[in-house]
């Protein structure tokens, strides 16, 4: 059993709408891109900070 927290829980489902709203992607940069935009666009919305948030954020840039 694996144990989350709701916080990845919530980034998990935000990823999983992004990804559903879309069909088709042509390219696997295509599909990298559409995470990294909606873990930008829910980070934005967090009010609580998260510890070496930006460094993994930064290995997830194309």
């Amino acid at each position: 059993m694996i144990y989350t927290t709701n916080a990845i829980e919530s980034l998990n489902s935000v990823i999983r709408h992004a990804i559903k709203k879309r069909k088709v992607f042509p390219t696997d940069d295509s599909v990298k891109k559409v995470v990294w935009l909606a873990i930008q666009s829910a980070s934005q919305k967090w009010t609580i900070p998260l510890k070496d948030w930006r460094m993994a954020t930064s290995r997830l840039e194309l």
